[in-house]
């Protein structure tokens, strides 16, 4: 399916910038958000965790329809998922961020676009979750596992607000995959687990993807 516009928030780098070069071929429009330069598609710079950045990309939209929208993007305390990793010494600071970023901006985000995504014949909302956002998973980083249970319940809630409108959302939630940063984090022992999910693999076969198992980001969008 070809789908004219498409939104990946968090493209800059890593799997916001990998979903978008995969994606960029599917849509005749591609917008990209980030705080800094998105290689590819139309940029549009906005910090997502503040509400001016929501409006900016709002207003970049206007009256156009909305076919996609991918959050992609996602931020973790300080130290986490290393042996450093210690909550008493989370900086308050470091938490508000981390709640910002992954659970009250894509909430705002998913808000502000509705009607965009309402004028499609076939809208789609996906975001990146985490295996850290799932049960029993053994993550030790609180701020980022309330964060990702907290966006679980977000995609739970949305589906049925948005049920009758026949706007399909999804959350996918893996470890770690192997963007350039993993990869570095991981070559230099600063990541614990030691192994990183194929970005390639990712793309193709979503086998930690909560709801659509098996299907990749192509698969979840047709």
């Amino acid at each position: 399916m070809s789908f004219k516009t498409i939104l990946v928030a968090g493209a800059s780098r890593g799997i916001g910038l990998a979903v978008a070069e995969h994606l960029r071929s599917q849509c005749d429009r591609l917008l990209t958000v980030s705080r800094t330069v998105a290689p590819i598609g139309e940029w549009i710079q906005a910090d997502l965790s503040d509400l001016a950045g929501v409006g900016t990309v709002t207003k970049a939209i206007g009256e156009d329809r909305l076919d996609a929208l991918l959050y992609m993007g996602g931020t973790w305390e300080t130290d986490a998922f290393t042996s450093q990793y210690r909550f008493e010494e989370c900086s308050d600071a470091d938490i508000a961020r981390v709640i910002a970023v992954n659970l009250v901006a894509p909430i705002r985000l998913v808000k502000a676009l509705l009607p965009a995504l309402r004028r499609s014949d076939n809208p789609k909302i996906i975001f990146m979750g985490s295996l850290s956002g799932r049960d029993n998973f053994p993550g030790r980083e609180v701020a980022n596992s309330a964060s990702k249970f907290g966006l679980r319940g977000v995609v739970h809630s949305l589906r049925e607000e948005l049920r009758s409108q026949q706007i399909s959302v999804t959350v996918i939630n893996s470890g770690n995959v192997g963007t350039p940063e993993v990869l570095a984090d991981l070559a230099a022992g600063n990541l614990l687990g030691g192994k990183a999910i194929p970005i390639g693999d990712k793309l193709r076969k979503c086998t930690n993807c909560q709801v659509y198992r098996n299907r990749s980001i192509k698969g979840i969008l047709n």
